[in-house]
C-alpha cells in the first residue's frame, strides 16, 4: 500500500488546460485562449505543438504555448480538435523572442509566428530520425583573417570563453579567398561551436548565402551546418529546420527568417551589410534583421556582430552609445587595401574632355577599362536595369508622364516604341508634346544596364559582355578579360577579383526619393568597390557639379563610419530618426482623422500629417466608386516621440490596432514603426 501510495506522488499532477495561441491576423484577439485536453491528445498536446482549434465558428490553427492544471477563465471550456502534429515546434525561447518583435514594431504575435516558423512538412518529420549521433568535438579556429583587425582575435577570445561581446566589424576590401568576409564569418562561427555553443548568421540574399556556406563547410567540414533559404523547397527546408530544433546541428547561416531558427546554446549572432533593404521584412510587422538579432542576443547572453563594408545609421548609433564596440583595421592596412577611387570629370579631366568629361561613360572610365581588360574582367555598376528607363524631354528636361495614369514612360530596347512603366500604354507615333515647352523630341533621363551593355559592347569589339541584374543575376565570373554591367546588388563575383569598377551616374544613385539617399549611395559603390582587386582603379563618374558631396568624399577616403556620424549628427539637430523614433500609419484620410482621435498617444508625440503620399513604386489603385466610403490608403500620418517614449508610443499604437480590430472598422490603418521609405 505504501509502494502505490509513493508511485502516485511520483506522477506528475494532470494539466487538463492548453493555453494556445490562435493564428489569427486580428489585434484585439492577439492574446492566448484557453482548451480542454481531451484524454487521447493529453500525450500529444505538448507546449510547442500545433494543434487545430474552434475559433468564431471556425478551424483555425494555433500553437500550445503552456498546459495548465486550473483554468483561468471562468466557464466551460472548448476542447481542442486535434494535434497536428506532437513536434514542439515553437520553443519556449523562440515565442518570447516573437512576442519581444511584436511588442517593439507594434505587431501582433501572430504575424511574427507565420514568420519564424515554417509551415510543417508531414514527410520531414517522418524521416529525419529524433536522435543523432553526436558529433566530433572541434578545435577551436585560428584566427586566420581576424588578424588584420587589432580588436579581432580579442573578440574571438571573449566568444570562444562564453562571454557576449557585441562588435560592429569594418571589413576590409579585396580580400580573397581565407581573408573574404564570408572566411571571417566561417571563422567566428567555428569559435562559438568549438566552445559548445551554436552560432546563427544571417545575409543579405542566396548568393551571399552560397558563399559562406562554401566558407563553412571549408572550416567545419560537411554536415556540420544546415541553410535556411527561402529558395529551398517546403521539404528540405522543414527538413534543415528540424535539424536545428532537435539539436542535430548547432549553426545555422540563412536569409531574413533564419533570424528566427531555433538553434540551441545560442552563443553568437551575426549578420552583414546592415542597410541592405533585404533584410527589412516587407509583411508585417516590418521588422529588421539587425533589431531581432539585437533582441535575441540580449536575451540569450549570445555575442552579437554586425558587419559589412558601410556602417549603417542604426549600426552608428549603438557605436556612439557604447553598445557596440569598432572592430576594424589599421589605417596603414585600409589605405593599402582600398581601391583608388578617382573621380571622372575632375581635374584634367574637365580641361582635356570639355563637357564629355561628365558624360554617361566619361573618356577616363574608357581609358581604365581599356587599360584594365588586358590581364582581367572589368566591373560597371549601372544604378537602374533596362534600356532608357525615364525619358524626358529633350527642351526643357521635364519627365515624361504616361497620360492614362501618370507613369514614367520608358523605352524597353532600341527599335520599340516608348511606354508606361505602369499600365503599357504605348507613346505611338508623334504622340508626345510637352506640356510646359511644346517640344516633340524625347531624350533619355537614365541610361539603364541593357543600353549601357551596348555601348561598351560596340566600344570594345571582342570582349564578352555579361549582365547581371533583376531576373538574370550571375552568381559569378571567370579571371578572363570580359566586361559585366550589373544593377547594384547584382555584381557577380570575379575569381580572383575584378582588374578595375566603373561606377556610372552617381547622380542617379544619391538623387533616390529617401532619407538616406547618401548612405545608401556609399553602401551601393563600396559593394561593388569591394570586389576589385587589391590597390586596382574604381571610378566615379556623373557626380553633380560643384556640389560638395560627403557620400562621394567617403568613397575616396574610404571612411564610411565618418559619413554615419555626420549623417547621425545633422538628424538629431533635425529631430529625424534614429535620433528619435517614428511610426508611420497610412490610409485614407478619414481614417487616418479618425484613428488619430481614438489613440491615446504619448504627451511628448508629435503627429505631422495627413499628407498625401507621392506614387513612386507603382500605379495608384483604382478610387472606390461612387457613394461609396474612401479606402485607398493614399495619405500618411507620422507620429514622433523621443527614444525614451518608443515603448509608449507603441503600446498606444497596439492598443489602438485592437481597438479598431475590436469595433470592425472597414477602413484599414497600417502602422509601420520605423519605416525605411517614409520620405
Amino acid at each position: 500500500m505504501g509502494d502505490d501510495n509513493d508511485e502516485s506522488t511520483q506522477r506528475p499532477a494532470p494539466r487538463p488546460v492548453a493555453a494556445v495561441v490562435v493564428e489569427t491576423p486580428l489585434a484585439h484577439l492577439d492574446r492566448v485562449f484557453e482548451y480542454a485536453v481531451p484524454d487521447d491528445l493529453d500525450a500529444d498536446a505538448v507546449p510547442g505543438a500545433r494543434v487545430r482549434v474552434r475559433f468564431s465558428g471556425r478551424e483555425l490553427d494555433g500553437f500550445v504555448v503552456e498546459r495548465r492544471a486550473q483554468p483561468q477563465h471562468d466557464g466551460r471550456l472548448t476542447p481542442l480538435r486535434r494535434v497536428v502534429s506532437a513536434e514542439p515546434v515553437l520553443t519556449p525561447e523562440v515565442l518570447a523572442l516573437c512576442r519581444a518583435v511584436a511588442d517593439r514594431y507594434a505587431g501582433t504575435l501572430s504575424d511574427v509566428l507565420r514568420l519564424a516558423v515554417p509551415k510543417r512538412h508531414a514527410t520531414a518529420e517522418r524521416n529525419l530520425a529524433m536522435e543523432c549521433a553526436p558529433a566530433e568535438v572541434l578545435e577551436a579556429p585560428e584566427p586566420g583573417p581576424w588578424t588584420a583587425y587589432p580588436a579581432g582575435p580579442a573578440w574571438l577570445r571573449r566568444v570562444a570563453s562564453g562571454e557576449a561581446p557585441a562588435a560592429a566589424w569594418a571589413a576590409l576590401p579585396g580580400r580573397r579567398g581565407e581573408g573574404d568576409w564570408p572566411a571571417a564569418l566561417a571563422v567566428a562561427a567555428a569559435t562559438a561551436l568549438a566552445a559548445g555553443r551554436g552560432a546563427l548568421v544571417v545575409v543579405p540574399d542566396h548568393r551571399d548565402v552560397d558563399r559562406l556556406d562554401e566558407a563553412l563547410t571549408a572550416v567545419l567540414g560537411k554536415g556540420r551546418h544546415v541553410r535556411l533559404t527561402a529558395d529551398q523547397g517546403p521539404q528540405a527546408r522543414y527538413t534543415a529546420w528540424l535539424k536545428v530544433l532537435r539539436g542535430h546541428v548547432k549553426v545555422v547561416i540563412g536569409t531574413r527568417a533564419a533570424a528566427f531558427a531555433p538553434v540551441r546554446d545560442l552563443g553568437l549572432v551575426a549578420w552583414w551589410d546592415d542597410g541592405d533593404d533585404l533584410l527589412a521584412e516587407p509583411r508585417a510587422p516590418y521588422h529588421h534583421v539587425g533589431v531581432v538579432l539585437g533582441l535575441r542576443a540580449a536575451a540569450t547572453g549570445a555575442a552579437l556582430l554586425a558587419g559589412g563594408f558601410a556602417r549603417s545609421l542604426r549600426v552608428q548609433g549603438e557605436v556612439e552609445a557604447g553598445a557596440l564596440v569598432p572592430v576594424e583595421a589599421d589605417p596603414a592596412l585600409l589605405r593599402s587595401a582600398a581601391p583608388r577611387v578617382t573621380i571622372a570629370g575632375e581635374g584634367l579631366d574637365e580641361e582635356r574632355d570639355g563637357p564629355a568629361a561628365r558624360a554617361h561613360i566619361p573618356s577616363r572610365a574608357w581609358r581604365v577599362a581599356k587599360d584594365a581588360l588586358v590581364d582581367g574582367p572589368v566591373l560597371v555598376q549601372v544604378p537602374r536595369r533596362g534600356y532608357l528607363p525615364s525619358l524626358g524631354c529633350a527642351e526643357c528636361r521635364t519627365p515624361v508622364r504616361c497620360v492614362r495614369c501618370q507613369g514614367p514612360v520608358a523605352l524597353g530596347a532600341a527599335g520599340t516604341a516608348p511606354a508606361c512603366r505602369w499600365c503599357g500604354l504605348t507613346l505611338a507615333g508623334n504622340g508626345f508634346e510637352c506640356e510646359h515647352c511644346g517640344s516633340r523630341r524625347l531624350r533619355s533621363s537614365i541610361t539603364g544596364a541593357r543600353r549601357t551593355a551596348e555601348e561598351i559592347g560596340r566600344a570594345f569589339p571582342g570582349f564578352p559582355v555579361h549582365t547581371s541584374g533583376s531576373g538574370e543575376v550571375l552568381a559569378s565570373v571567370g579571371r578572363e578579360p570580359s566586361l559585366v554591367i550589373a544593377t547594384p546588388g547584382a555584381e557577380p563575383v570575379a575569381d580572383g577579383g575584378y582588374t578595375a569598377v566603373l561606377l556610372l551616374d552617381a547622380w542617379a544613385s544619391l538623387d533616390l526619393p529617401t532619407l538616406d539617399a547618401p548612405l545608401e549611395a556609399l553602401r551601393r559603390w563600396m559593394a561593388a568597390a569591394a570586389l576589385a582587386r587589391e590597390g586596382r582603379a574604381v571610378v566615379l563618374s556623373g557626380t553633380p557639379e560643384a556640389v560638395a558631396l560627403p557620400a562621394v568624399e567617403a568613397l575616396v577616403r574610404w571612411d564610411p563610419a565618418w559619413l554615419a556620424a555626420r549623417e547621425l549628427a545633422e538628424r538629431r539637430e533635425l529631430g529625424l530618426p534614429p535620433a528619435v523614433r517614428v511610426a508611420q500609419l497610412t490610409g485614407g484620410r478619414r481614417a487616418l482623422e479618425e484613428a488619430l482621435e481614438q489613440a491615446d498617444l504619448p504627451a511628448a508625440a508629435q503627429v505631422l500629417g495627413p499628407v498625401r503620399l507621392t506614387a513612386t513604386g507603382g500605379p495608384p489603385r483604382r478610387p472606390s466608386a461612387e457613394g461609396e466610403p474612401e479606402r485607398v490608403a493614399d495619405h500618411h500620418v507620422l507620429v514622433r516621440v523621443p527614444d525614451s517614449g518608443t515603448e509608449s508610443l507603441t503600446r498606444a499604437l497596439l492598443a489602438l490596432k485592437a481597438f479598431r480590430s475590436a469595433r470592425k472598422e472597414p477602413e484599414v490603418v497600417a502602422v509601420r514603426i520605423d519605416p525605411l521609405d517614409m520620405f
